[in-house]
Formats: C-alpha cells, structure tokens, sequence
C-alpha cells in the first residue's frame, strides 16, 4: 500500500473561496472525511508538479461546474484533524471572477450548496474554511 497524503504524512491542499459581487461566498457540506457534515470552501490535494493555484481552479472547476478565471492569494491554513487522524497545509485563494451557475457534480464528496453572507454562516465550519473567513476583511 502506498502512503496516504494527510495520514502518513503531512498533505498539501488548496482551497478558493468564491465571492459574489454581493459578497456572498459559495459553501459545500462536505459528506466525507475529514470533517464529514461540516461547510467548505472548494478544495483538495494538490497533485505532483501542480501550482496550487492552477490546483485551487481546478478542484473548484471539478466541484462545481464553475469556470474559474484569475485568482489572488488569500492565506495559509495548516489543519490538524485528530479526530479523522489527518494532518494538512492548505493554500488558500480568493476570486470573485467565475462564470455559470454552481452545482453539486459530486454528490458522493459533497452534499449541499448555498450562498452564504460572511455575516450568518451556516455550522459546523471545517477548519481551513474558518481560516479563510478570518482572512476576507483582511485583504
């Protein structure tokens, strides 16, 4: 069996936030682990070779159908999940410069979709999502 990224081993993931122009950013229940229930920004691991920015609009491509154009850096966030016994260092980007309308392409990673205001979030938040919130007024 090979090693695992964010189990054997620390992982490198990515994550966008995706931004109206209202300021409303698209959030996902996520259906498995780590943090299974909880709302998420797209992401996930970046491949061998890959920028995590080209990874960042890919998985958000992937995840919700979305075409994704430029994107700036937002923050880093480094999750250690105890509880799914996985460990990972996410890098984290902002675009408000998308086009088409969201949907659940992956019913079998993620359960739900919805816009939501900064301001009234739904819970539970998964960890690098809280991060990436925390750093919106400060870009």
């Amino acid at each position: 069996m090979s090693a695992r990224p964010g189990i054997d081993f620390p992982g490198v993931g990515c994550g966008l936030v995706i931004e109206r122009a209202d300021g409303h950013i698209l959030l996902y229940r996520r259906v498995k682990a780590p943090e299974a229930g909880h709302w998420n920004i797209v992401g996930g691991k970046v491949d061998p070779m890959e920028h995590s920015a080209a990874a960042a609009c890919r998985e958000a491509e992937e995840e919700t159908g979305l075409s994704i154009g430029s994107v700036e850096f937002l923050c880093l966030s480094e999750q250690i999940i105890e509880a799914d016994g996985q460990h990972w260092v996410s890098v984290i980007y902002r675009t408000r410069d998308f086009t088409g309308t969201p949907r659940l392409t992956e019913p079998d990673k993620l359960s739900e979709l919805g816009w939501f205001s900064p301001d009234t979030l739904p819970e539970p938040l998964s960890r690098f999502t809280r991060d990436a919130v925390a750093h919106l007024g400060k870009v």
